[in-house]
């Protein structure tokens, strides 16, 4: 194998390498972004859900609030 094509492969390997460190960080910024998006969204979900369950409350009133049924 002569020098020259050795140190081509080399280059390329490295070029490679640099490369796919580059998208490796790229990726790895990417996954931490969007893990904080998805607590902040959670904890949203969180705030919402107890705004609903505030507002709306259950259709079935507390035994002390209900009428007697008319037989009574």
């Amino acid at each position: 194998m002569s020098k020259n094509t050795l140190e081509d492969r080399l280059a390329e390997l490295e070029m490679r390498l640099a490369f796919q460190d580059d998208v490796i960080n790229t990726l790895s910024e990417q996954v931490a972004k969007q893990e904080m998006d998805i607590r902040e969204l959670w904890d949203a979900k969180k705030v919402l859900h107890k705004q609903l369950k505030d507002i709306s409350p259950s259709n079935i009133k507390a035994e002390e609030d209900e009428t007697p049924p008319p037989h009574y």
